[in-house]
């Protein structure tokens, strides 16, 4: 018989197999409930603003955008993601114009800055909307990709005991807990709907889907069919074994070049989008007077928290697009015993009873200001009992025809200082206690997984020594004291010995299994592939735990190769978004609140009449003329602005340091948030206070000899 002639006989005969297995066709019924999951917001859009209009996409960008959104497994059709992308960036051009041109009808000028936003908007918003289905498409291989090497193990290791891959690969599917396990399924619901006359067929077809992204995982695949045909039982289990080594060392090579290449464009990012951005507003509040006022504090607040913050959020997502897949985090936080803690809403609301009454403070200057409120609207400094310049006054409001400019004093500086404090406290705190407990416990968890590796390795000897496994258990919880997985193994001997369960109920019983109170995908599947390979004797199980130990720890050494690559670039990045950033930026708020001290005190003297003539400064009168003060921008939205900024940097490169170090992970991104936040925000806070009140106390001894 020829290859072709041995590949049929096979095929036919495990999938007649699998047609009468009532089980997997229940995984079929099931498989149909789960794939019609919930719409996301952008087939919602894509389904309503992209059916308006219908456009005719060319046949190459149609190929291309099909394959997207069939790997997003998004329900949405090319057009219709095209026309959704053309209609967004249209709906804002119009309202742009049609507010630009209301604001002329009424007001008399042409608001040209806004117009020109507006229209940056339209096109941003057609480039966000026209590459969402490439973003949905690499966020869903990243997921999937994250559990290449526990699927290629879980197969491997059945497979050694049982040769037959169809059903090593449906047991994968079943304890896998993310993409690749649903992808798994859909191997086989695409020959029981007729996609496909056989699994290999099936198969091949969703391999083909990994031949760019992930070769390796091809690779292993085909190694793994490989192992099919041989005669010789040692050698299959060599083959099976190097499949599981194929994976692991392509992953670790692409990581490699992956850690190379992103270091220059990291650096990129940091000047780029913090460094040059923060050295420029130390210019800002005397080019602001040299200008006559055309750069007001609005100005900045949309170029610092809006098109910067932008320009940085692209560049940080053109480098996670290249990111490989097949290393990250593959836990699924939907499955942890405490997830109702992420989804509470309580943080929030406790958040935000600390995070107003910092606003409030900040808003303190212009509640003052309040009309019906009949509050003193400003006080010197010398009337509420500060002898340091008693002429200043607390808040500096100023008149200029007709119009309330400012607040230009210190002390408004440093009350603005509370609202930032405030936004950044608000998600600190929220996310702290969103996420504190469930850390732990995937901490503990992870832990655990860390010492039953050994332990794993010892109930495996046991079961070699011809030990049956209810009694393996007990001589394991006793070798194992003082360690966590002592209390494991001692409640599957309780359950066995003292209630008279069965293995299976001692592991799995709904109400009294050990894996209700230890919730690891690790344990849960270790013992699944135990209690499955008992029924084919003990030696059997031995050498599948065996196997699995050795496995889990090389799959460690690479986990560790791998996190020794990124530290550096992690490290330098967290270090420069906490520590660098927060500094200057600190500084620069400093600088501008002496710059306006010492233009409020040279405009002061020359409306005193002070002499005309200083020596070293020249004339005051032309000073004060150049460097108008009522023309800067005051230090007040000046702070404000850059510490918005700094809050939304941390929170962009923050996530995007999560993605690089371990794929995509709402906890560990929302936890790192948290601190990242804190550590930022309080350095930045100080600096600036420091800064304010150094920089003010040297203007004015500076300034004193003037009066």
């Amino acid at each position: 018989m020829n290859t072709k002639e041995i590949l049929d006989k096979y095929s036919r005969k495990l999938e007649s197999e699998i047609e009468t297995d009532s089980e997997e066709s229940g995984e079929y019924t099931r498989f149909k409930e789960e794939i019609g999951h919930p719409l996301t917001s952008y087939e919602k859009w894509a389904n309503s603003l992209g059916s308006l209009l219908s456009i005719k996409v060319a046949e190459k960008e149609r190929i291309k955008i099909q394959s997207q959104l069939e790997a997003a497994h998004v329900s949405v059709s090319p057009s219709q993601a095209l026309t959704l992308s053309l209609v967004s960036m249209l709906v804002v051009f119009f309202i742009t114009l049609a507010s630009t041109v209301a604001i002329y009808l009424v007001t008399g000028s042409t608001p040209i800055l806004f117009a020109f936003l507006g229209l940056i908007a339209s096109m941003f918003i057609f480039y966000y909307a026209y590459t969402t289905p490439a973003r949905l498409a690499n966020a869903w291989r990243l997921k999937a990709s994250s559990e290449m090497v526990p699927a290629i193990l879980y197969i491997v290791v059945y497979m050694k005991h049982t040769s037959n891959l169809e059903r090593a690969i449906a047991f994968a599917s079943q304890h896998l807990e993310g993409p690749l396990g649903l992808d798994f399924k859909k191997i086989f619901y695409d020959v029981e709907v007729g996609k496909f006359s056989t699994i290999k067929h099936s198969l091949d077809s969703y391999l083909e889907n990994w031949r760019i992204y992930a070769p390796e995982f091809l690779e292993s695949f085909h190694l793994i069919e490989s192992s099919l045909f041989e005669p010789s039982e040692t050698r299959r289990v060599i083959i099976l074994e190097k499949s599981l080594q194929v994976i692991l060392d392509g992953i670790y090579e692409k990581m490699l070049k992956y850690s190379r290449e992103i270091r220059s464009p990291l650096t990129n990012i940091y000047m780029l989008g913090i460094i040059l951005p923060t050295l420029g507003l130390a210019l800002l509040p005397l080019a602001s007077t040299l200008l006559g006022g055309i750069i007001q504090w609005y100005h900045v607040l949309v170029i610092f928290n809006i098109i910067i913050p932008f320009f940085v959020f692209y560049m940080t997502s053109s480098i996670l697009l290249k990111r490989p897949g097949g290393y990250g985090e593959s836990s699924i936080l939907e499955l942890n015993p405490e997830y109702y803690k992420y989804k509470s809403k309580s943080p929030y609301a406790l958040s935000l009873l600390i995070a107003i009454p910092l606003i409030i403070i900040a808003l303190i200057p212009f509640i003052f200001q309040i009309a019906y409120l009949n509050l003193p609207q400003d006080f010197t400094l010398s009337q509420i009992g500060i002898p340091f310049l008693p002429d200043q006054k607390l808040f500096d409001f100023k008149i200029v025809g007709g119009k309330t400019v400012g607040p230009f004093s210190p002390i408004s500086a440093i009350l603005s200082l509370f609202f930032p404090l405030g936004i950044a406290l608000f998600f600190a705190i929220a996310y702290k206690k969103k996420t504190r407990e469930l850390i732990k416990s995937r901490d503990n968890t992870k832990l655990l997984e860390q010492e039953f590796t050994n332990s794993l390795f010892q109930l495996g000897n046991r079961l070699g020594d011809g030990v049956p496994a209810e009694i393996a258990f007990a001589k394991v919880a006793e070798s194992t004291q003082g360690q966590q997985t002592h209390e494991f193994f001692s409640l599957v001997n309780q359950n066995i010995q003292g209630s008279g369960l069965s293995l299976e109920s001692a592991l799995f019983d709904k109400r009294r299994g050990a894996l209700i109170f230890f919730p690891s995908a690790l344990i849960a599947t270790s013992m699944r592939i135990l209690t499955e390979s008992v029924k084919k004797g003990l030696e059997v199980a031995a050498r599948s735990l065996m196997s699995i130990s050795e496995y889990i720890k090389n799959i460690d050494k690479i986990n560790q190769r791998l996190h020794d690559l990124l530290a550096e670039i992690i490290s330098d990045m967290r270090s420069n978004m906490t520590f660098l950033a927060p500094l200057l930026a600190g500084i620069v708020v400093g600088l501008s609140t002496m710059i306006t001290v010492i233009l409020n005190k040279l405009q002061s003297l020359v409306q005193a009449g002070a002499p005309n003539e200083i020596a070293g400064l020249g004339s005051l009168g032309s000073i004060v003329n150049i460097f108008d003060i009522t023309q800067m921008i005051p230090p007040y939205f000046l702070q404000i602005s850059i510490g918005i900024y700094i809050i939304e940097i941390i929170f962009i490169l923050t996530s995007a340091l999560v993605v690089v170090e371990s794929g995509p992970d709402k906890l560990k991104e929302k936890y790192e948030l948290s601190k990242n936040l804190k550590r930022g925000i309080f350095l930045y806070l100080a600096t600036a206070l420091v800064s304010i009140l150094a920089l003010t106390l040297l203007s004015a001894i500076a300034l004193s000899n003037l009066s």
